[in-house]
């Protein structure tokens, strides 16, 4: 684990090369994916292939090893002179120290966090753990009451795995993340983005954005809708993907910083992947996580001003 001294070490020595100015940091299953493409099309913005590089937040377990420095850099070596650099990694919200290390990194670096309903969150990530052969519980239920024992390291899925997607409740806990960030980075420097807006409001949120980031408001993206619900077609496909033979798997950290890597794997997941509606979530369950999540809710609410009322709408029925 790096300490935040070597971050800053590191760091004086790299000085010259082009680094990323903003951040994208969480949470996951909050639209994320899809910001990160919109912004990848404005001529005034560079961000990489790689999505979710991951390279702070030294308390996150990793799947495949840790980015040295020259490689999370080496991302960036691309961007023209004047563009905004940014990178998007989902899971720096949840990191109890990303946001010191992004600091030390980056001293005026700007923020993005996106926020939407914990509940909606949790299913939506199990989906996705379903989808990546890094959940073997396919009930949701089952995976929330499961919680508890994997913390404690058992009934942990087989193959390379970061533990802490497995935390459903842990992960939605939103109003300490979003402190934590204020904190450190002060609120002017963070932008705040509410999933709802972003689906119902897609072009007005983008444009905010741009402004906060200080690039044209004029460029208008393809909005095409990023990362659906789905499930893989053939199982024996998708575990091939993400989870590759022992001699292939060691050659991964390596393979994984080059983009015709990324656009093959991404080819043979669409292939494999079918678009599907997730189920509805039983009524019980639902008021039940409402009445356990309500006072990180109300905290939220109380800090951001926002109405976040239907988000425990159940929790007195």
């Amino acid at each position: 684990m790096r300490t935040l001294s070597e971050h800053q070490n590191r760091t004086r020595v790299e000085i010259g090369r082009p680094r990323p100015d903003f951040f994208i940091v969480g949470a996951p299953k909050c639209g994320t994916t899809a910001m990160y493409a919109y912004l990848r099309q404005h001529p005034q913005i560079f961000m990489p292939f790689h999505k979710e590089p991951l390279y702070f937040g030294s308390d996150l377990t990793t799947r495949y090893g840790r980015m040295s420095l020259d490689e999370y850099l080496a991302l960036f070596a691309d961007a023209s002179r004047g563009q905004r650099i940014g990178e998007a990694s989902a899971w720096y919200l949840y990191s109890a120290t990303a946001a010191a290390e992004i600091k030390a990194f980056a001293p005026d670096a700007q923020i993005v966090v996106m926020l939407r309903d914990p509940i909606d969150v949790m299913r939506a990530q199990h989906s996705q753990l379903l989808f990546n052969m890094q959940e073997t519980l396919t009930s949701f239920a089952d995976a929330l009451a499961a919680e508890a024992e994997r913390r404690a390291g058992r009934r942990v899925p087989p193959g390379p795995i970061r533990v802490e997607n497995l935390f459903y409740r842990e992960m939605v806990r939103f109003a300490d993340q979003l402190a934590r960030y204020w904190d450190v980075f002060g609120r002017e420097r963070v932008h705040l983005i509410w999933y709802e807006d972003f689906r119902d409001r897609t072009a007005l949120t983008y444009r905010n954005l741009l402004r906060f980031l200080g690039v044209s408001d004029a460029f208008t993206p393809d909005f095409a809708v990023r990362n659906p619900n789905k499930r893989a077609r053939f199982e024996s496909v998708q575990r091939w993907a993400y989870q590759p033979p022992a001699a292939l798997r060691r050659l991964v950290p390596g393979l994984r910083r080059h983009s015709r890597v990324h656009w093959l794997r991404d080819l043979i997941l669409r292939l494999n992947s079918v678009q599907e509606h997730r189920a509805t979530l039983d009524r019980g369950l639902r008021a039940s996580l409402e009445r356990e999540l309500r006072p990180d809710v109300e905290r939220l609410a109380s800090m951001t001003g926002r109405d976040l009322s239907r988000w425990i709408r159940s929790a007195d029925v």
